[in-house]
């Protein structure tokens, strides 16, 4: 997540986490309930976001989510969560970040930066960035909904905005800011048996608990771990909603 205007940039020194997300030790969790592959259809999806859902976020980090919380100090910012339609399901895009960027350095993230003065709204910040980010005109982008506002510890709020990306759409990574775009399927990331929670133990003392999904190479963790998770709920009480 970058400003779109480089220049007007306040120099700051790149934040690099205190310990190595990695090699963290795994907590236990709770067996969840497993999605059906219907409730991961596109089709499903789209209704999910068009009719009422009675959920509940993450609830290890609750009190990080909401939409009405004012916060003081901090960088607002809209991410995309994007879904591709590939013939053996629902894919979901991914950048690995420049490592010579001051936030989130190399780190696996949405598409998505910072709210600039010029955006109308959250939807706009969201397909502006990644316009500039990976070359996707909003041409191709059909929004679907809005998740929860979250807080990462880096001082950001997230607001997720979630839609599909249609095809004819070409990646065009901005080398500045993106080091790699690639895709993750839609049921690996919403399997929970591939959510692992992690307790660090922090330098200056007490802890910190994540969660983190690999999918090859990759390691997704931090808030977009946490944001795929919340989406996970949101599915799992849409499944278990009746349509009216």
């Amino acid at each position: 997540m970058s400003s779109s205007n480089p220049a007007t940039r306040t120099p700051r020194l790149v934040v690099t986490p205190a310990f190595d997300p990695i090699t963290q030790p795994v907590i236990a969790t709770k067996a969840l309930t497993p999605l059906v592959p219907a409730t991961l259809r596109l089709d499903f999806i789209c209704a999910a976001f068009h009719r009422p859902i009675t959920w509940d976020v993450e609830p290890l980090f609750a009190r990080d989510f909401g939409d009405s919380a004012v916060y003081e100090n901090v960088i607002d910012a809209a991410v995309f969560i994007a879904l591709v339609q590939r013939p053996n399901g629902l894919n979901v895009i991914f950048t690995r970040r420049s490592p010579y960027l001051y936030d989130h350095a190399g780190q696996i993230s949405f598409p998505g930066g910072r709210i600039e003065p010029e955006d109308v709204d959250v939807v706009a910040a969201a397909l502006r960035e990644t316009r500039e980010e990976i070359g996707i005109d909003a041409r191709f982008i059909d929004v679907i909904g809005t998740q929860p506002r979250y807080l990462t510890s880096t001082h950001f709020t997230m607001k997720p905005v979630v839609g599909v990306v249609r095809p004819g759409f070409s990646i065009t990574p901005n080398l500045t800011e993106v080091a790699e775009v690639f895709e993750v399927p839609l049921s690996v990331l919403m399997d929970t048996r591939q959510h692992h929670l992690h307790e660090a133990r922090l330098p200056g003392g007490g802890c910190r608990v994540y969660f983190s999904i690999s999918w090859r190479e990759h390691f997704i963790w931090g808030a977009t771990a946490a944001l795929l998770r919340n989406l996970y709920h949101y599915l799992a009480a849409a499944q278990n909603t009746p349509i009216q």
